[in-house]
C-alpha cells in the first residue's frame, strides 16, 4: 500500500471551520499510498479545523485557492464541517474548482457536509450519493438518489456521512483514487 497511488496529486479543499478529522484521515491515508496531497484553500497560510464545535488544529494550506490550478490534480477530497462547506459554496472559484473534476470525471471523495459543494459545481444530478443527514433534502432536490448508507460509490464519486464513517470512506477512496492507472488517464 505504500506505493498504491505514487504519482497521484490530490487536492483537499477546504477552508476555516473544516471538520479536522475529515481532512486529516483522507489526508494522511493518501500521503501513506504515496499520494502528493495539497491542501487547496481560500483562507491564507493556514486554516482552523473543528472537532465538532470545538476549536481544533491549525492546518497549513499548501495552495491558495486563487494559485490553484485543477488540472494539475488527479483527484479531489471534500471534507465536511458545515461552516467549512457554507463558506465554499459562496465562493465562485471554489465551486469552479469542483466543476473541473466534475467534468473531467476524475475521481471525487465527499464526506459530512462537503456534497453540497457537488450541488453548486453541479455533480449531484443523478447521481447515488450519501451526506450528513440534513444534506439529504438538498442532495434530493438536486437530482441525486440519496441514502442513508456509511459510504456510497457511484462511478468515481465517493460519498460518506460522518466522521465515524471515516474507515469505511477511506477505502473506497482509496479504491476510487487507483483507478484508472496514470495521470491523465483516458476515459473509460
Amino acid at each position: 500500500m505504500a506505493n498504491e497511488l505514487k504519482g497521484r496529486r490530490v487536492a483537499i479543499l477546504a477552508t476555516d471551520g473544516v471538520e479536522q478529522v475529515e481532512l486529516t484521515r483522507p489526508r494522511d491515508a493518501l500521503k501513506s499510498a504515496g499520494a502528493d496531497v495539497k491542501v487547496v484553500s481560500p483562507a491564507a497560510n493556514r486554516l482552523q479545523g473543528y472537532n465538532h464545535r470545538e476549536k481544533g488544529d491549525v492546518i497549513p494550506v499548501d495552495v491558495p485557492l486563487m494559485q490553484a490550478q485543477p488540472q494539475s490534480f488527479d483527484a479531489l477530497v471534500l471534507p465536511g464541517g458545515v461552516q467549512n462547506s457554507d463558506k465554499l459554496r459562496l465562493l465562485p472559484e471554489a465551486i469552479a474548482f469542483v466543476r473541473h473534476f466534475v467534468q473531467t470525471e476524475k475521481p471525487i471523495a465527499a464526506i459530512c457536509h462537503g456534497p453540497w459543494l457537488l450541488i453548486d459545481a453541479g455533480g449531484a444530478r443523478g447521481r447515488k450519493m450519501t451526506s450528513w443527514p440534513s444534506l439529504e433534502a438538498d442532495l434530493r432536490n438536486a437530482g441525486a438518489e440519496w441514502s442513508d448508507a456509511p459510504v456510497v460509490v457511484d462511478h468515481r464519486l465517493v460519498t460518506s456521512r460522518k466522521p465515524v464513517d471515516l474507515p469505511q470512506f477511506c477505502a473506497k477512496m482509496m479504491e476510487a483514487f487507483g483507478q484508472g492507472g496514470a495521470r491523465h488517464h483516458a476515459a473509460a
